[in-house]
């Protein structure tokens, strides 16, 4: 992947200190960040200071992390941290559309191509769309934790599913790579 890589909709490319305002709007919608694993941003200053932090890591090499656009707007961000853990988050507007499925892909493409040997999701169990989400993708179910993490005074807990390369290319056989 180059700096920016485009699907059949999308746009990903290496995110930007002036993508926090609209990464706001996001990051600071209490439905969108339900199941996210922080509580949504209350300020601009913090999703900048978000953002500052993923360019960071991603120099560093800690992170692939990049922007989702469609038609010019950013709509969410989607990438690898913590080494081998995916993840994507999209603005609600875009839910249900098939844009995350077509985020991820060339994100865990691009992981394989690196050598990475496994990539993890951690899911809130209650996030079934999440769920449904990564087991289309042909992740599967490797690990269940209580209690991984805190939002406010709740406590969540964590589904893991993994993707190993053999998993990955058994599954492109059957059902190709096309944008979903």
């Amino acid at each position: 992947m180059s700096d920016e890589v485009r699907t059949e909709r999308l746009v990903l490319r290496p995110m930007q200190p002036q993508d926090a305002r609209a990464l706001h709007a996001i990051l600071s919608d209490p439905e969108t960040m339900r199941h996210w694993s922080t509580l949504p941003h209350e300020s601009l200053a913090v999703t900048e200071a978000w953002v500052a932090k993923t360019i960071a890591s991603v120099a560093a090499g800690e992170a692939d992390d990049r922007v989702v656009l469609r038609d010019g707007v950013v709509i969410g961000k989607v990438g690898l941290w913590k080494g081998d853990e995916i993840g994507v988050i999209l603005s609600r507007s875009c839910w249900g559309r098939g844009y995350a499925t077509e985020a991820l892909r060339p994100m865990i493409e691009r992981a394989f191509s690196r050598g990475m040997p496994r990539i993890v999701a951690d899911i809130d169990p209650r996030n079934l769309a999440s769920t449904r989400l990564f087991e289309t993708l042909g992740f599967r179910h490797t690990g269940f934790a209580k209690a991984t993490f805190q939002l406010g005074e709740v406590w969540a807990d964590s589904l893991y599913l993994t993707l190993t390369p053999e998993d990955w290319s058994r599954r492109a056989g059957v059902s190709g790579h096309g944008g979903g």
